[in-house]
């Protein structure tokens, strides 16, 4: 039987992994990820913050660009990290570029009392990428209110627009339980008491209302509310596995303050060796043809022991 989690025992997550996989990915260099690169998987670095999030913010205008009338295109987006998203709207505005045909899939999105909370709500996503995206853009150029597609309760909706244009490129960041979106690891029960779900079994999720693990309950206070955990709702609605295969490619975009070194290079470590586990969903990823990982240079650190 897999070992408990050393940080929430009633819960799957990277701790209970075997642990000379663990070291192995403590142990690689900034080099070393750079030298996991493999057919499918692609890993970039970046020397400063404009660079990093210039690029991120590129990734919006290019899958933009191919949006055509017989052919509408978009992008996924995350919220986390966020930076990208005011420069997206000064390339748009600067660019003059039409969003016409373009659409954008929020990522996921809080769930409180059973409904998604409402724009009005602070620590919302789809507040954020209206307010610090969307709204900045000129109306002439804005994206029609009907491409915009952001998960609900009832996903039906948000499902069926993943078949009314294609998906150019996913973005993500990497949590600290190794996510991306919400696609936390399930708790330890039931059928899956003594094993997590197999990556067969995760992938066939789709969008969905999901109980959040505490590692991700902590970090969202972190980054986004000083620490307040009781201030971050314990659901919300999450894009799935199976709309994210449904993307052509997937980049996964890492600044640092969202996920630490280890998380970087284990991540990638499993990736690289096709090594997919549930208790590490970002790891399924391994079995998506076109996956980009994007580290700020300065973020990566390393795992040596140092006391402060």
């Amino acid at each position: 039987m897999r070992k408990l989690s050393t940080v929430a025992p009633d819960w799957w997550d990277y701790t209970t992994l075997d642990s000379e996989l663990l070291e192995d990915a403590a142990r690689l260099s900034a080099q070393d990820l750079q030298g996991l690169e493999r057919e499918g998987f692609t890993v970039r670095f970046y020397d400063t913050a404009e660079d990093f999030f210039l690029a991120e913010a590129l990734e919006y205008i290019d899958a933009w660009k191919q949006a055509t009338d017989n052919e509408p295109a978009g992008i996924c987006g995350p919220i986390g990290p966020t930076e990208q998203l005011p420069l997206v709207a000064r390339l748009v505005n600067e660019l003059g570029l039409s969003l016409r045909h373009c659409h954008f899939w929020g990522m996921d999105e809080w769930i409180e009392n059973g409904k998604e909370v409402s724009q009005d709500f602070p620590l919302g996503f789809a507040r954020a990428d209206m307010d610090l995206c969307f709204n900045r853009i000129r109306p002439e150029l804005a994206m029609p209110a009907a491409n915009l597609h952001f998960p609900a309760a009832d996903t039906r909706e948000f499902v069926a627009t993943w078949d009314a244009a294609r998906c150019v490129v996913m973005q993500g960041g990497q949590g600290e339980v190794k996510h991306w979106a919400f696609n936390d690891p399930p708790r330890r029960q039931g059928k899956h008491k003594d094993a997590p779900p197999s990556p067969e079994e995760y992938r066939q999720l789709g969008t969905r209302v999901v109980e959040l693990h505490p590692m991700t309950l902590m970090q969202n206070a972190r980054t986004s509310g000083g620490g307040a955990v009781h201030r971050v709702p314990s659901q919300a609605v999450t894009v799935g596995p199976q709309e994210t295969f449904k993307a052509e490619k997937v980049s996964i975009w890492h600044p640092g303050h969202h996920d630490n070194p280890f998380g970087m290079r284990l991540t990638s470590l499993m990736i690289s060796q096709r090594i997919p586990d549930a208790a590490v969903p970002m790891s399924l990823l391994a079995d998506h043809p076109n996956v980009q990982f994007n580290f700020l240079r300065s973020a990566v650190g390393t795992c040596d022991v140092e006391m402060h």
